[in-house]
C-alpha cells in the first residue's frame, strides 16, 4: 500500500493552520496528555485531523511511507512533530487499527486552542463508536468479541474463569473449566468466540506461568489489555446485571451461581467497557453459559493451517476457506454468520443434518434457491440498524429502513438526506424506511418463495423458517411496528425529500405546522408582490431562497442593471456574487424571523417525538433480531448450496456419525480452495482412516509431492462437512471429531524470541495434551529443525504417544522413512502398541530409468516411500549442474546400503528399494521407546515445588538411568 494513494490530488497533505498562540496553546494540551504507548490520538480540526509526537511518526512511517510527511509545530525548541491527515487517510488508519492491527487503539479528539475533549475512543474488540467511519462503504464481516479472563490455581489444579462480551449483538457469556500449562481450551475459546481483545489481570498469580497464555492470545492475533487486579471483582454483579439484562434477574442470579472464578471476570468486562454509564444499554442485553464441548475446538495453528480466514495478502478470494465459501447475499449478515459457523463447527450429528437436510432442499430445487438469493440481495443489515437505535443520537433513519422490510407494494424513492429530513434528525429512521421498501424486500414474499418448496424436507423448512415468519408478520410483532411508522411519521413528504413526524400524531406539531403554512403563505405572496414591483417574472427571473441568510430574493447580474435604482432605494442589498445579487426587504426580514422562530420550536417539539418514536422502535429490537438470525441463517445455507453447485465437479453430502462409532472415508477428495485456483487441474485422492487398519497413517515422499495438501484437504472436508457444507468428494463418511489439531509448515517467530523448532514443539506440545481419542490430528514434517537423530527420535516418540495414549485419527507426514517401521514392528516385550492400526501411504513419484528425471504423480497410494528425492528436487529447482553433481557424490560417500525389508504392503516399483540403516529397527524401536519413557518422567516433575538443586538431583538420576540402559542400544548411544 503506497501512501501517496491517500494524498490529495497534486500529491500534498493538508496544510496545518494554527498561528503562534494556537500552537502553543495545543502543545500545552498535548503535554499533558496521560502516556498510553498503545493510542493512536487525532484531532478533528473540521476539515482534516491531525496527529502529533511519536503518533505522528507512526503515522508518517506506516501510511506515508515517507518521514518528509512531519512538520514541526511550535519553536525549534519546544516543537512538536506532526503530521496532517486527509478525511480518506483517517477512515484508512481507522479501519486499518480497529480491523486490522491487534497493537493499537483509537482516540479522537475535537476542540480548539488548549480546549480539547475525547469525544471517540476505539479499540479492535470496542469499535461501536467508529461504526459509522468504518462500515460507511463496506459491510461489517465480523463481530468483535470482548474476553475477560481470569486465571487461578486451586488444588494443583489451574482454572480459568472466561467472559465475553460481544457489543454488537448485546451479549454477555459466561465459562468456568480446568486448564492445562499450554491454555488450549483458552486459544480454541478465543478462536471460537472471534475475540478481537483480551483482558488479564495484571498481577496474576505468580505460581502460574503467563508465557504460554501470552503466546496463545499472540498466536489468536488478538490485543492483550492488562487490567488492575482490583478490576476484576463480583461486588454488586448481580445488581449491575439486573439494570442491563434483558427480563427477570433471577434467571441471571441462578446463572451466576452456577460459577467460582467467572464472576470477576465478568466484572472486568462491565467496568472496561463503561456497560452502567449508558442508560441506552439498559434491558437491552443477554447473558448464557458458554459451553466448550457444542462446538469443534480449534486452535490458531489448526486456523492458520488450514486456511479458514481471510488473509491480508490473499491475491483473491478463493486463497481462504471464508473467502471460498461466501457465497451469501444479505448485506453483512450473512457473512459474519459464516465466519462464526467457520470457527464453530457442530458436534451433534442431528444438528450437522438438519444444515445438510437445508443445503440438500436448496440443491435440489434451484428456483428456491434462486428466488431466495435474489430478494437476499436487497436485505438490509438489520443487526447495524437496531444497534443504531440504541445509540443516543438515533433519529428516524433505522426505523424508516426497518419499515420498508415489511413494506408488500410500496415503492419508496431515493431522497436527499441533505433536506428538511436531516435538520429535523430523521435521517436513521428514514434510511430504515428506505432500505427495506426501497429494496422490495418483504417478509411476506420471502415467505411465499420458502412455500413454494414440496420437496421431502419441506416439514425441516416449515419448522425452522415459515412457523416463525409467520410468527413475525402477526399483529402483535411487525403488524404494530408498521402501524406505529405509519400513524407517526409523515410518509407523504417523503417523495419531497422531507422527513418529518407526522402532524396528526401531535396536536402541537399540528399547529405549529398550521402557523408555519400561514407564514409560508405570507412570504410567497410577497415574493410575487415583489416580482410585480420590479417588473420581474416569479421563479425565472426574480428566485425565492432560503438558506444561511434567511429568506432572501436573488437576481442575475444582468437583472440588477435594469432595476438598480429601484434596488437601491427600496431593498436591502445582501449580497453580491458572481452567480448573482442577493436582496431583502424589511417585511421579508419580519416575516423570515417569524418563520424561523416558529421552525425552532417545531424542531424542538419534533425532537420529543422523534425520541419517543425511536424509544417505542426500540422495543421492536428483539422482534427485528430474530428475524436477522432466519434470515443470516437461511442466507449462510443457500450459499452452501451455490458453492456445492457451481463448482467445477460438484460437492457431495457426506454421511455423518457419532464420534465413536463409524470411520473417516473421503473418496475422490479435493483440496476445495486449490481445485479454484486458474489453471489448476487438481488430482484427487482418497482417504481412509479406518479403525483398526488405517487410523494412524504414516504418509512419506518426496518434497512438492502433495503430501502437505493432502493431510490439509483431510481437515478441510472434515471442518466443512460439521460446519453443514457438502464436501468436494465422490463420497465422504465422516465420524465426528471434537477437534482438529494441526502441526503444519514452520515459520520463525524471532521478534517473540521463538525459533523455527521451538515453535514447532509449542505446536506439538498442546496437541499431546489437549488431543483426544475423539480428534483428529494432522502433523507435517515434524523434527526437521533439530538434528537428524534428534528429530527422528522426537518423531517417534510422539508417533509412539499418540498411538498409544491418544488414539486418535492421524494423518503424519514425514520425511524419516524409519517411522514406517511402525506399520509392521510392536514396541519390546514391555510395551504393546493398541491395535488402533497403523498404516503406511506414500505420494507417488516416477524415476525415468535413463534420464533419473523425477516425475511427480501426485497420488496417495498404499505402502511406504524408502527413497529421498532432495536431489531430485533441487534439479527441478534448477540448481548448478556441478551442485548436484558433488551432492550426489557426497550422498553416495555418507549412506551405508543396505537391502530394505521387504515388508507385504511395501510393492511400489515406483521407488528404489535401497535405503540407509545406519542403526536396526529394533534398536530404533526399543530406544526410542525408552527415550520416551525418560520424557514422560521428567514432565511429571513437580518443578514448581523444587528448588534449583533437587531438580539437578532428580535430572541426574533420569540422566544416568538412561545412560545405562543405553549401554545395550546403539540408537540411544549416540546422545551421550
Amino acid at each position: 500500500m503506497e501512501g501517496d494513494d491517500f494524498l490529495p490530488e497534486g500529491g500534498k497533505l493538508p496544510e496545518l493552520k494554527l498561528d503562534a498562540r494556537q500552537a502553543q496553546g495545543f502543545i500545552s494540551f498535548f503535554r499533558r496528555l496521560p502516556q498510553d504507548a498503545r493510542a493512536v490520538r487525532l484531532f478533528d480540526r473540521r476539515d482534516y485531523y491531525t496527529a502529533h509526537g511519536e503518533n505522528a511518526t507512526f503515522i508518517a512511517r506506516t501510511y506515508y511511507h515517507t518521514m518528509s510527511a512531519l512538520r514541526q509545530l511550535g519553536s525549534s525548541s519546544d516543537g512538536l512533530s506532526s503530521v496532517s491527515v486527509s478525511k480518506a487517510m483517517f477512515e484508512t488508519i481507522s479501519r486499518n487499527i480497529l480491523l486490522d492491527r491487534t497493537d493499537r487503539t483509537l482516540e479522537l479528539y475535537e476542540g480548539s486552542g488548549s480546549s480539547w475533549r475525547l469525544t471517540k475512543s476505539g479499540t479492535p474488540g470496542n469499535i461501536g463508536s467508529f461504526e459509522d467511519i468504518l462500515f460507511a462503504n463496506n459491510d461489517m464481516q465480523d463481530s468483535p468479541v470482548i474476553v475477560a479472563l481470569f486465571p487461578v490455581f486451586r488444588e494443583s489444579q489451574l482454572h480459568v474463569g472466561l467472559s465475553f462480551l460481544d457489543m454488537t449483538n448485546r451479549k454477555l457469556g459466561l465459562a468456568e473449566f480446568p486448564e492445562d500449562s499450554r491454555f488450549t481450551n483458552v486459544e480454541s475459546a478465543l478462536v471460537a468466540l472471534g475475540c478481537k481483545e483480551c483482558l488479564l489481570p495484571a498481577d496474576c498469580d505468580k505460581s502460574i506461568d503467563l508465557h504460554p497464555l501470552q503466546e496463545a492470545i499472540s498466536n489468536c492475533n488478538i490485543l492483550l489489555t492488562e487490567r488492575k487486579k482490583s478490576d476484576f471483582k463480583s461486588k454488586d454483579l448481580v445488581q449491575d446485571l439486573g439494570r442491563i439484562i434483558r427480563g427477570s434477574i433471577e434467571p441471571v442470579r441462578d446463572l451466576l451461581s452456577q460459577f467460582d472464578y467467572t464472576l470477576g471476570a465478568l466484572g472486568a468486562l462491565l467496568t472496561y467497557a463503561e456497560l452502567l454509564a449508558d442508560d441506552t444499554n439498559y434491558g437491552n442485553y443477554t447473558i448464557e453459559k458458554y459451553s466448550l464441548d457444542h462446538y469443534m475446538r480449534l486452535d490458531s495453528a489448526a486456523v492458520r493451517a488450514l486456511n479458514i480466514a481471510e488473509g491480508k495478502t490473499d491475491i483473491n478470494k478463493n486463497f481462504s476457506l471464508f473467502g471460498l465459501m461466501n457465497r451469501t447475499c444479505t448485506v453483512g449478515m450473512g457473512k459474519r454468520l459464516l465466519n462464526r459457523w467457520l470457527k464453530q463447527p457442530l458436534l451433534d450429528v442431528n444438528e450437522i443434518n438438519n444444515r445438510l437436510d437445508m443445503v440438500q432442499a436448496f440443491i435440489d430445487d434451484p428456483e428456491l434457491r434462486q428466488g431466495l438469493r435474489q430478494k437476499l440481495k436487497r436485505i438490509s443489515d438489520i443487526n447495524r440498524l437496531t444497534h443504531s437505535l440504541r445509540r443516543k443520537s438515533a433519529n428516524l433513519q433505522p426505523v424508516v429502513k426497518l419499515y420498508q422490510i415489511l413494506q408488500t407494494s410500496k415503492k419508496i424513492p431515493d431522497i436527499d438526506l441533505i433536506a428538511f429530513g436531516k435538520e429535523l434528525n430523521l435521517q436513521p429512521v428514514i434510511e430504515t424506511y428506505q432500505s427495506f421498501g426501497a429494496s422490495c424486500m418483504q417478509v411476506s414474499y420471502m415467505k411465499s418463495v420458502l412455500q413454494q418448496y414440496d420437496g421431502q424436507f419441506s416439514e425441516l423448512i416449515r419448522t425452522k423458517f415459515l412457523d416463525p415468519l409467520e410468527e413475525l408478520l402477526s399483529e402483535n410483532r411487525f403488524g404494530k411496528f408498521a402501524s406505529l411508522c405509519e400513524t407517526a411519521i409523515d410518509l407523504g413528504q417523503v417523495e419531497n425529500g422531507e422527513y418529518r413526524i407526522s402532524p396528526s400524531y401531535s396536536s402541537d406539531l399540528a399547529a405549529l405546522k398550521d402557523e408555519l403554512s400561514v407564514v409560508e403563505e405570507h412570504i410567497n405572496n410577497l415574493h410575487q408582490h415583489t416580482a410585480a414591483d420590479l417588473d420581474l417574472s416569479v421563479d425565472k427571473q426574480l428566485k425565492l431562497e432560503k438558506g444561511p441568510l434567511g429568506h432572501v430574493f436573488r437576481i442575475s447580474k444582468k437583472e440588477e442593471q435594469k432595476v438598480r435604482k429601484k434596488l437601491n432605494s427600496n431593498y436591502i442589498i445582501i449580497e453580491t456574487r458572481k452567480d448573482g445579487v442577493k436582496f431583502s426587504s424589511p417585511k421579508l426580514k419580519r416575516l423570515g424571523d417569524q418563520y424561523q422562530g416558529l421552525f425552532g420550536e417545531y424542531m424542538s417539539c419534533q425532537k420529543k417525538v422523534v425520541d419517543e418514536v425511536v424509544q417505542v422502535s426500540d422495543t421492536f429490537s428483539e422482534v427485528f433480531e430474530n428475524f436477522a438470525a432466519l434470515v443470516s441463517e437461511l442466507d449462510v445455507l443457500q450459499s452452501f448450496a451455490d458453492l456445492a453447485t457451481s463448482c467445477p465437479v460438484p460437492y457431495v453430502r457426506p454421511d455423518i456419525t457419532a464420534s465413536d462409532e463409524g470411520d473417516i472415508i473421503l473418496k475422490g477428495s479435493r483440496h476445495p480452495c486449490l481445485e479454484a485456483q486458474d489453471g489448476v487441474n487438481f488430482i484427487p485422492n482418497n482417504c481412509t482412516l479406518v479403525r483398526g487398519k488405517s487410523w494412524f497413517q504414516i504418509i512419506t515422499g518426496p518434497n512438492m509431492g502433495g503430501k502437505s495438501t493432502f493431510i490439509r484437504q483431510v481437515g478441510v472436508n472434515v471442518l466443512m462437512a460439521q460446519v453443514g457444507s457438502f464436501v468436494p468428494c465422490d463420497q465422504a463418511s465422516i465420524s465426528v471429531r471434537d477437534c482438529i489439531f494441526a502441526r503444519v509448515g514452520a515459520g520463525d517467530c524471532q521478534l517473540r524470541g521463538v525459533s523455527t523448532f521451538m515453535q514447532e514443539m509449542l505446536e506439538t506440545a498442546s496437541i499431546l495434551k489437549g488431543a483426544s481419542d475423539k480428534s483428529l490430528i494432522i502433523i507435517d514434517e515434524l523434527g526437521r529443525g533439530t538434528s537428524t537423530y534428534d528429530g527422528f527420535g522426537l518423531a517417534w516418540a510422539i508417533c509412539e504417544h499418540l498411538v498409544e495414549v491418544t488414539r486418535a485419527p492421524t494423518l503424519f507426514a514425514t520425511h524419516f522413512h524409519e517411522l514406517t517401521a511402525l506399520a509392521h514392528k510392536n514396541v519390546d516385550e514391555h510395551r504393546h502398541v493398541p491395535d488402533v492400526g497403523i498404516a503406511n501411504y506414500h505420494v507417488g513419484a516416477h524415476i525415468d530409468p535413463s534420464s533419473r528425471k523425477l516425475t511427480m504423480l501426485y497420488k496417495v497410494e498404499p505402502g511406504a516411500c524408502d527413497q529421498s528425492f532432495g536431489i531430485h528436487v533441487a534439479e527441478f529447482a534448477n540448481f548448478p549442474d556441478a551442485v548436484v553433481a558433488l551432492a550426489k557424490s557426497k550422498a553416495e560417500e555418507l549412506e551405508d546400503f543396505s537391502t530394505a525389508p521387504n515388508f507385504p504392503d511395501d510393492s511400489n516399483d515406483e521407488v528404489g528399494a535401497k535405503r540407509k540403516r545406519a542403526f536396526s529397527p529394533d534398536d530404533v524401536t526399543r530406544g526410542a521407546a525408552r527415550a520416551r519413557l525418560f520424557l514422560e518422567e521428567f514432565a511429571a516433575l513437580p518443578l514448581d515445588e523444587m528448588d534449583g538443586s533437587k531438580t539437578v538431583e532428580m535430572f541426574a538420576k533420569l540422566r544416568s538411568d538412561l545412560q545405562k540402559d543405553a549401554a545395550d542400544n546403539p540408537w540411544l548411544q549416540q546422545f551421550f
